[in-house]
């Protein structure tokens, strides 16, 4: 097989198109999230039915994933990711234009169900086709581009509502997002190492159960769930937070909060090197109790505590998506897309899950619930990095004098 090294021309086009569908595909899939106190007020409903606009999503995007996973087995994963990327674009020019709540979940759904072309390829196109050796590294970029996109998204939709409205703020995401298909499209390499097969779905089903006997992917999906249930809790919840006294932020303020994404951008690269080198296991320990130490930091009332609290939050958040991300890749010993496809699954079931009932806690207990729930699942999370340690790696495939493990 010829893979695609660190430092080839190949390399850096496939970091550069996977990043910008990472941005595209995150930037339109939160810039609801400064949004959720406007949706409460314009549309008369509580925080928690307004987060219903992001969990919808989430939730829509995680059953497709498992389809589309599948399908790209079949049908290649570049086509694929392309028709997601601009089917999302056009359907958040849509969302503008929506006449009331209930219309914008519809379009919501919709925008979760093609959503799943991207993610749910991506990691396993990376597996595929980056030499191992550079897999930390290249999968650190395309997540950092997820964290771009998030940060930009949110920014660029809280300054433009202050400016115009909601609806002009989503529609220009909807623009940006073209722009980033085309870009994607004209330099992602075609896959090489890709095999395609016809599709069989008895055999799909078998191969799935397959995943899920596997403790070590368990204990990953599991942790994958209680990242990202905690993550879209805190912020989902910090703006509404944020916006009311002592703060008083308007919503221009409040969105540029999300600047500490920028962190994210470092830790998934910075970290996914530090596994390569010193060890997954390791590392995913520490991004877990940098997380623990970030939301133990909100608490604080003063300002920029509370913000440098959200910043190492999230530098620990994204440095463990990347390494239990990558290791789902290494791990499986075939169907990697559909193998990633469960990942993501448990992933964003987590965030709709996490993210609505945090809307419990937030309007019980006010932020001191908040940040109890998000130390509940990061408690649970580091259990199962326990277990996940004491777990024998698996043989990937066999070499002329060597096992290679994951």
């Amino acid at each position: 097989m010829s893979y695609i090294k660190q430092g080839t021309s190949a390399f850096r086009k496939t970091n550069l198109a996977l990043f910008a569908g990472g941005f595209s595909t995150f930037a339109n899939l939160y810039c609801v999230q400064p949004l959720l106190p406007e949706f409460s007020r314009e549309f008369h409903i509580s925080p928690t039915a307004a987060s219903l606009s992001l969990s919808v999503t989430t939730i829509a995007l995680a059953i497709s994933m498992l389809l589309i996973g599948s399908l790209s087995e079949s049908w290649g994963r570049k086509p694929i990711m392309a028709f997601s990327m601009f089917a999302v674009s056009v359907l958040a020019i849509l969302t503008a234009f929506v006449p009331d709540f209930h219309f914008l979940l519809v379009s919501r759904i919709l925008q979760g169900v093609v959503f799943a072309g991207l993610p749910s390829i991506a990691m396993a196109y990376l597996g595929e086709e980056i030499d191992p050796t550079s897999l930390g590294v290249a999968m650190g970029m395309y997540i950092s581009g997820n964290t771009i996109g998030g940060l930009g998204g949110r920014i660029i939709v809280g300054m433009l509502t202050d400016f115009f409205n909601w609806r002009v703020a989503i529609a220009s995401i909807g623009v940006l997002s073209i722009v980033a298909s085309l870009l994607f499209w004209l330099t992602l390499p075609s896959s090489q190492n890709f095999q395609p097969r016809t599709l069989e779905w008895g055999k799909l089903i078998k191969s799935m159960i397959s995943h899920l006997k596997d403790p070590g992917l368990l204990c990953l999906y599991g942790i994958g769930f209680l990242l990202m249930g905690s993550f879209v809790t805190l912020y989902n919840y910090i703006g509404f937070q944020l916006i009311a006294p002592p703060y008083s932020l308007n919503q221009t303020l409040a969105g540029w909060i999300f600047i500490v994404y920028i962190v994210g951008t470092f830790s998934s690269t910075w970290m996914g090197s530090l596994a390569d080198k010193y060890g997954r296991r390791k590392v995913l320990w520490i991004s877990l109790l940098i997380m623990f130490l970030g939301a133990g930091t909100t608490l604080n009332t003063n300002l920029l505590i509370k913000i440098i609290g959200i910043a190492v939050f999230t530098f620990g958040f994204f440095g463990g998506h990347s390494i239990a991300s990558s290791w789902v890749g290494r791990r499986a010993t075939h169907d990697k897309a559909q193998a990633s496809s469960l990942y993501l699954f448990f992933y964003y079931v987590g965030s709709s899950v996490g993210g609505t009932a945090g809307g419990a806690f937030w309007t019980a207990f006010g932020w001191d619930g908040v940040v109890s729930m998000i130390i509940c699942f990061l408690v649970l999370a580091l259990i199962l990095s326990v277990f996940l340690s004491k777990i024998a790696p698996v043989v990937v495939h066999k070499t002329k004098n060597a096992f290679v493990k994951a």
